[in-house]
């Protein structure tokens, strides 16, 4: 029976990693088949990369938390990391193939308009400003690292990120209302 929180899977102090094995390979597999089209070869890594990580993380993990908190974050953050693995963006328009898959078609159709018109919005960007976007939000690299990238200070990858940002956030509201209204 999978139990919930993280302190059901201690054992002498420490993650009982068997146990957790058995009960979450599934879920991981789902979320991973979920938010990805990714090889079998590359799903099963990342399954067993998700339990290691877990296991060398054992120490800083809150024990009433839920496991499948955990599992799920550290699921996430190991396809972002593989997509990154994978394939370096070069261009904004790359990322078409990259966009995460929804289990709800109706969901997934009006996601996909949206994606298609905040790409297409960022298309229209500066360059630079699509490089800085891609970078940090696709790439999911740290503003120092790009900072020393692209040769910019933080502050000023920290306003370009703002702006676009907020740039997109209201095309959003418009395209919202226009649904709406």
């Amino acid at each position: 029976m999978k139990k919930e929180k993280i302190y059901e899977y201690i054992e002498n102090n420490q993650l009982n990693i068997e146990d957790i094995v058995k009960d979450y390979s599934n879920y991981v597999q789902t979320i991973i088949k979920n938010k990805t089209k990714m090889s079998q070869e590359d799903i099963e890594e990342i399954i067993s990369d998700v339990f290691v990580t877990l296991w060398n993380n054992q120490d800083k993990l809150n024990i009433n938390n839920k496991m499948s908190s955990y599992i799920a974050g550290i699921t996430k953050n190991l396809i972002k990391k593989k997509y990154r693995d994978i394939k370096e963006y070069e261009n904004i328009d790359d990322l078409d193939e990259k966009f995460i898959i929804s289990e709800n078609i109706t969901l997934y159709s009006s996601l996909e308009e949206q994606y298609d018109a905040l790409l297409n919005e960022l298309n229209k960007s500066k360059k630079e400003d699509q490089k800085v976007f891609s970078m940090y939000y696709f790439e999911n690299r740290k503003i120092k690292e790009i900072s020393k990238l692209l040769n910019f200070s933080e502050s000023k990858i920290k306003m370009k990120l703002n702006r676009t940002r907020k740039k997109l956030s209201k095309l959003l509201k418009e395209r919202d209302g226009d649904c709406n209204g």
